[in-house]
């Protein structure tokens, strides 16, 4: 075991100021935190550069530092699909998540659930948009400390057993507790931190590393070189276009209908909030343009990481000195510990509202409700710990590549109620169960191994991410059982006729 032990010590610094504001941040913009609306949203009051920090810090993850650019350098140009995808999804957030939030916040919503329980009347539906959600993030928060087990280990902390692990425990325990006693609040305020130490890694990064490598121009030719090797295309061919771009689509499509991306939003004081935000998050997306090119920066400088997941703190290892690489290591987990925080407060309340209140006890009070969503977020983040340690990292990546599938079926019931109550109740759980058995179907294929699904009809062949197939199968679904159900009467529910105009306050 050798311990970088100047970047440790920066490290540590930056990890104990993080942890010091989450648990500080329980007396900021004081409320109640025995009522979930206060723990778990942070009272709604969340202005532009608040939300702007919280949904970057929330989307734009640890493993998204460590997985995009372990993507470029080990398949090349396919990798680069996560910057188009946040570039298309802006201005689905602009025109959709302003009409949501109005919703939610007129009759109170604390997670989505509780949206399509009373636009739809159908607490079928919303349990299983509930479910949806808390299986779609388990995987995500797991992926977020595989990032942290990264780090940890490129510093020298390794060995055998559960000793290795002891670092990332304590990280977890620090981060379940400021979670639990600060709700909201504490990611809200350390996503300030972390984002500030991001743009200042991938800032220096991207003027540094390329001249110490010899410009870009270099890079790119040592890349193409490198990726030739592999039988991996620098730039996409035109074979690999119909996957790329449904990957994108599809990622767009489902990264708001994630239960934390939704708590985010429904933090926001104001639907004006929210769309400043749609139009200042492109900032990230130039962020991660460089974030994904770290990737053929590895290539270029010949790094040899362990697995793809070790290609930046390999290549940062080799590249910048110690207490720059401590900098480098906070950014990247505390990138962590922000996006883990939102995930379990955002599957704590879809069960508490949505499982526990609904389903074991519906007659609970509102302190009993806040104290449940705390303990059931200790419980989610334990879950995912225990998943990192005793179980293969590939497992981890698997589930997620199959999360992302699943929460793009919940697209339907989530958004057509914005704008029209025709498609039926029963329908829409009908389409959701088509996607969901038909995405399952297809990881399974592929043995978890790719989220890109060719599917042959016919003489044709499609190939596409498998998401995108489902909810095509879950739209069709939907729409003809509408149309069945309402020909045949079938009872629709008392839907809630929702009011979405917004007074001057809340624009």
């Amino acid at each position: 075991m050798h311990i970088d032990w100047i970047a440790t010590i920066v490290f540590v610094i930056l990890f104990i100021l993080v942890a010091y504001v989450g648990f500080a941040a329980a007396a900021w913009r004081r409320g109640d935190l025995k009522l979930l609306n206060e723990w778990g949203l942070g009272g709604r009051q969340f202005g532009t550069i608040v939300c702007w920090f919280l949904i970057g810090g929330d989307l734009f993850t640890a493993y998204t530092f460590i997985a995009v650019p372990g993507s470029l350098f080990g398949i090349g140009a396919v990798g680069f699909f996560a910057v188009p995808y946040t570039i298309v999804v802006w201005p689905l957030v602009f025109f959709l998540m302003p009409r949501l939030w109005v919703a939610a916040k007129r009759y109170g919503y604390i997670t989505v659930s509780d949206w399509v329980q009373h636009r739809t009347d159908s607490s079928t539906l919303a349990l299983a948009i509930a479910i949806t959600g808390i299986v779609a993030t388990m995987p995500y928060i797991a992926l977020q400390l595989v990032g942290m087990q990264v780090v940890i280990a490129t510093l020298g902390f390794t060995g055998n057993g559960l000793v290795a692990d002891i670092p990332l425990i304590i990280a977890f325990l620090v981060l379940a507790l400021y979670t639990y006693s600060s709700g909201l609040r504490a990611p809200a305020l350390t996503a300030i931190i972390k984002d500030a130490l991001i743009y200042i890694t991938c800032i220096v990064a991207a003027i540094y590393i390329p001249i110490k490598l010899g410009g870009y121009g270099h890079i790119f030719a040592a890349a193409g070189q490198a990726l030739a090797a592999k039988k991996a295309p620098l730039i996409l061919p035109p074979g690999a276009y119909a996957a790329y771009g449904t990957l994108a689509l599809g990622s767009a499509l489902a990264l708001y209908m994630y239960p934390h991306a939704i708590t985010a939003v429904f933090s926001a004081k104001s639907g004006g909030v929210i769309r400043r935000n749609s139009a200042l998050l492109g900032l990230y997306s130039l962020l991660l343009a460089f974030m994904a090119l770290l990737g053929y920066f590895a290539l270029a400088a010949h790094i040899r990481p362990q697995t793809p997941n070790f290609t930046v703190p390999a290549l940062f290892q080799a590249m910048f000195p110690s207490w720059f690489l401590g900098v480098t290591f906070a950014a990247i987990v505390v990138g962590a510990l922000v996006p883990s925080a939102v995930m379990s407060i955002a599957a704590a309340n879809l069960f508490t509202r949505n499982i526990y209140k609904i389903y074991f006890r519906p007659g609970c009070s509102t302190a009993e409700e806040a104290s449940a969503a705390k303990i059931v977020s200790f419980l989610v983040k334990f879950g995912a710990l225990i998943f990192v340690i005793f179980l293969p990292q590939q497992y981890a990546i698997n589930f997620q590549l199959l999360g992302g599938i699943l929460i793009s079926q919940t697209f339907p019931a989530v958004i057509f109620p914005l704008y029209t109550q025709w498609f039926h109740r029963w329908a829409l759980l009908l389409g959701w169960a088509a996607g969901i058995t038909a995405g399952i179907v297809m990881a399974v294929a592929n043995k978890f191994a790719s989220s890109i699904y060719a599917l042959h009809i016919g003489g044709f062949s499609y190939t596409a991410y498998a998401a995108i197939t489902a909810l095509l199968l879950n739209v069709i679904v939907t729409a003809a059982f509408t149309a069945v159900f309402n020909a045949l009467g079938v009872a629709r529910g008392q839907g809630a006729d929702v009011e979405f105009k917004t007074t001057a306050s809340a624009a």
